[in-house]
């Protein structure tokens, strides 16, 4: 039996996120077979971890086209457009069904750990555009696995990897050590456990982006029901006009809106703010934590930290095929300038494709919050527009993969270099990265779900 030519391979694409899952449905619109792999045991495992949050983003804008023609014919009907869904929502009202849809093309507890031209590591240049990838995988049962595949579709997001407490990148002295007084995800106070981990407590909160954003409201709610709750906000820049974001300018009202809810808490006393901190280490006191500050600051000590300081890229399965990433973002290098946080910090960045997204190694594609490196305000629309331009660069069809189809909402938040100093401080959040991731944030609009902002 003839051996399959590299066009009748299917297309890997990493990760069951909302991403991924429409990259897949992208590919079958266009004939082309996805093998869509998933570490976690369900579609969307990432954006499950914050069920509790809810989007900014309303289901108008989290759902994609090709994806909705899938299902159509099963009888799923999209939820009212006009509505905000939680994680939770979305993952079980939309990326569920749609991988059900997917069927086997979708292939859970799948943990890819290595992506290569077959034969060839990432030096050899002899042969290497001919030759298929292999993508290497462990299985649930421990087993390993080769897949060979036409190109590969990353769209694995960033959630995995939270940025530490540390100023320069690193964990701070100490951080490791108190790893169990220290969280770095919004927290979910409708659960009794984790409620009563910040209730009466003094709890601070590194990050000046939409997920502190939501953190900020929530212990506020929480401090006005429960005596001896306060939040120290912990910023490694200044408080100015832009810090709480767009506010009544910004056209994703419920991510204007997040910033305005944690403006409230600061301006009601729930909330106190250390500026132009920069935590160097964590201290023990007892069974309490002090930070400390390069400059030598200490504060008082508190029980709890939350450190929302964005998301990393694993890159580590990567490392044998050719990547070209921007040296500071970790984003693809044309793509890089157009997301910067030290050069903009507008939450519109123009729609972009397969120009932006490919790299030396033809035929790999980041996507996504995975797209975005370590840069903030992803939205999933943006990662839609992403996935339909690259499979119809796949398919052949590059009129159509040049073509701009999406317009972004503008943040209300625009301005020249120097804005936000720190990227965090434009985060926005995407739960599988998305809108990622996951900066999320909550808003009180709709269900009294923790309002993020996510997406």
């Amino acid at each position: 039996m003839n051996a399959p030519t590299t066009d009748q391979l299917p297309v890997v694409v990493v990760g069951a996120g909302p991403i991924g899952l429409a990259a897949a449905a992208h590919l079958i619109e266009r004939g082309i077979e996805p093998l869509v792999l998933e570490a976690g045991p369900s579609a969307g495992t990432a954006v499950r971890a914050w069920a509790h949050v809810r989007l900014f983003s309303p289901w108008a804008e989290v759902t994609d086209p090709a994806a909705e023609k899938l299902l159509a014919p099963t009888g799923w009907t999209r939820p009212d457009g006009a509505a905000y869904p939680t994680g939770g929502d979305w993952a079980e009202r939309y990326l569920q069904p749609l991988a059900d849809v997917l069927g086997d093309r979708v292939r859970y507890s799948a943990t890819v750990t290595g992506v290569a031209r077959a034969g060839r590591d990432r030096i050899v240049d002899s042969g290497r555009d001919e030759q298929p990838f292999t993508v290497h995988i462990q299985r649930a049962d421990g087993l390993e696995e080769r897949i060979t595949a036409r190109a590969v579709i990353d769209a694995s997001g960033t959630w995995s990897i939270p940025s530490p407490m540390g100023a320069d990148g690193l964990p701070a002295l100490g951080e490791k050590a108190a790893a169990e007084r220290i969280s770095y995800r919004v927290p979910d106070l409708h659960d009794p456990a984790v409620r009563a981990r910040y209730a009466g407590k003094r709890t601070a909160v590194v990050g000046s982006g939409a997920s502190a954003f939501t953190a900020l409201a929530l212990l506020a709610d929480l401090a006005r029901k429960e005596d001896g709750t306060h939040t120290v906000w912990i910023l490694r820049r200044g408080i100015g006009a832009n810090t709480y974001g767009g506010g009544e300018a910004d056209q994703l009202p419920a991510r204007g809106a997040l910033g305005l809810r944690a403006k409230a808490a600061v301006d009601a006393g729930h909330a106190g703010a250390a500026t132009g901190f920069r935590t160097q280490a964590v201290e023990r006191d007892g069974d309490q934590l002090v930070l400390v500050s390069e400059d030598g600051r200490r504060l008082d000590p508190v029980d709890e930290a939350i450190v929302l300081t964005g998301f990393r890229p694993d890159l580590s399965f990567l490392s044998e095929v050719r990547l070209g990433l921007d040296e500071r973002l970790q984003a693809p290098t044309a793509l890089a300038p157009l997301i910067d946080p030290n050069v903009h910090s507008c939450g519109t960045v123009y729609p972009h494709g397969v120009n932006e997204l490919s790299h030396p190694e033809h035929g790999v594609y980041l996507v996504g919050m995975k797209s975005y490196g370590r840069a903030p305000t992803f939205l999933a629309m943006t990662g839609y527009e992403q996935v339909r331009s690259i499979t119809a660069a796949i398919a052949g069809d590059q009129e159509a993969a040049e073509r701009v189809e999406l317009t972004l909402p503008e943040s209300g938040v625009c301005g020249g270099a120097g804005l936000f100093d720190e990227p965090e401080a434009a985060q926005s959040g995407e739960g599988e990265g998305c809108c990622a991731a996951p900066a999320t944030l909550h808003i009180g609009i709709g269900a009294p779900a923790t309002t993020s902002g996510a997406c």
